[in-house]
């Protein structure tokens, strides 16, 4: 009888560092699985690796990018969104993600003169650029399912107004809060302030 529960204690004792090692295997299994998963499907860090977007977003900026948005609703004008290279730049074998604003949605027309940004022959009110534009672009009409991605810093940006309109499959996310550097945390800002009248053309 004592052989016997020496031999049963000492069998529990060896399954113990066992089953906590499954235990925390499986642990860190499932938070490796929702990790993934959140940044699939949900939510994913990102950083700024040029200063297209200054002044809203600055180099080395980091940021959390909303994934889930653009599955129920349609982007806005004035988002920031992260996307993949739209055809131009795919077809010169650009591979990395780029951050850009809408501009021009589906139907828009789109200009760019004297400076100003003109959707559907209004002035767009743009509180959140450089620097005036020194470029001329358009008149274009933005096609079906696509958009016109314009960087703040529009006189230093490779952008629509050179490779053309994105695709809305190419959306990967919209940007959502900045985290890094401390000082800068919290929503981005300046926001967007348009007319609300604006509108494509009929």
């Amino acid at each position: 009888m004592s052989n016997r529960n020496h031999t049963s204690s000492t069998r529990a004792s060896s399954q113990k560092p066992t089953n906590a090692l499954v235990e925390v295997l499986q642990t860190v299994a499932l938070s490796i699985f929702l990790a993934l998963g959140m940044r699939i499907y949900v939510a994913e860090a990102r950083y700024i690796p040029t200063g297209s977007m200054q002044p809203t977003l600055a180099i080395n900026d980091r940021l959390i990018i909303d994934k889930v948005s653009y599955r129920f609703d349609a982007p806005n004008r004035g988002d920031i969104v992260v996307f993949s290279p739209p055809p131009a730049l795919a077809a010169q074998n650009v591979r990395d993600d780029l951050i850009k604003r809408v501009i021009g949605l589906p139907g828009d027309n789109v200009q760019v003169t004297n400076g100003q940004v003109l959707v559907n022959n209004q002035v767009l009110n743009e509180n959140y650029i450089k620097e005036a534009i020194n470029y001329e672009f358009g008149p274009v009409t933005v096609p079906p399912n696509q958009y016109l991605m314009l960087g703040d810093n529009r006189n230093n940006s490779s952008d629509g107004h050179v490779w053309g309109f994105v695709p809305r499959e190419n959306f990967i996310g919209r940007a959502l809060v900045r985290y890094w550097p401390p000082n800068r945390m919290g929503e981005i800002t300046p926001a967007p302030s348009y007319d609300p009248s604006l509108a494509p053309e009929n």
